[in-house]
């Protein structure tokens, strides 16, 4: 990777042992391509493990994590910089703000209704950053069939589909994520001349 990447993860502050791999696998790809995790902060289940593979792999951990939070979620004291805000609204606004795309993980509600705003977000046009479901497991399959039936009653355009980028293998989805982000950075830059 030629410039610096930064990924803003949504994944489980808890979660089974069996998606800690991939979590790991995720953490590890991005430091170790030179990249900037950005994540909500904490150093529970999933969000800590990937924290933690990012940074044993030599990358940057951007924490943002609502003060309400710290001791619930235990903030992650060792990440490059951990940002303390004052609520979710806050969290989720600088999260964005300092990724060039988004990607879920395995995860709660939390998870869920992070990537449907940044998926909104994008639908509206507040951003251009590539979004990623990982379907690791098939975790999301039945998510996907039920998103599949809201296009097919009507409720949503395939064009709403073709926003997210999903693949079941990490290996495949975050270099198409880091190369979708220089195209919109490029694409941005040439629309601005």
């Amino acid at each position: 990777m030629s410039q610096a990447f930064s990924l803003c993860v949504y994944c489980g502050s808890r979660g089974p042992a069996q998606f800690e791999g991939v979590a790991r696998q995720v953490g590890t790809w991005i430091g170790q391509n030179g990249g900037q995790l950005v994540y909500g902060g904490g150093n529970n289940g999933l969000m800590g493990t990937l924290a933690d593979a990012t940074l044993a792999a030599g990358g940057k951990v951007i924490g943002v994590i609502p003060r309400a939070l710290v001791e619930k979620e235990y903030a992650k004291r060792d990440c490059t910089e951990l940002h303390i805000v004052e609520n979710m609204h806050d969290r989720k606004r600088m999260m964005a703000e300092r990724a060039d795309a988004f990607l879920a993980l395995p995860g709660g509600i939390g998870t869920l209704e992070e990537f449907f705003e940044v998926w909104t977000w994008r639908q509206l046009g507040y951003h251009d950053k590539p979004i990623g479901l990982l379907d690791w497991g098939g975790y999301y399959s039945h998510l996907r069939a039920f998103l599949r039936t809201g296009v097919e009653q009507g409720f949503m355009g395939d064009w709403l589909m073709d926003l997210i980028r999903v693949e079941t293998d990490p290996e495949v989805l975050l270099p198409a994520l880091a190369e979708a982000s220089r195209l919109a950075v490029r694409q941005s830059a040439l629309s601005q001349i």
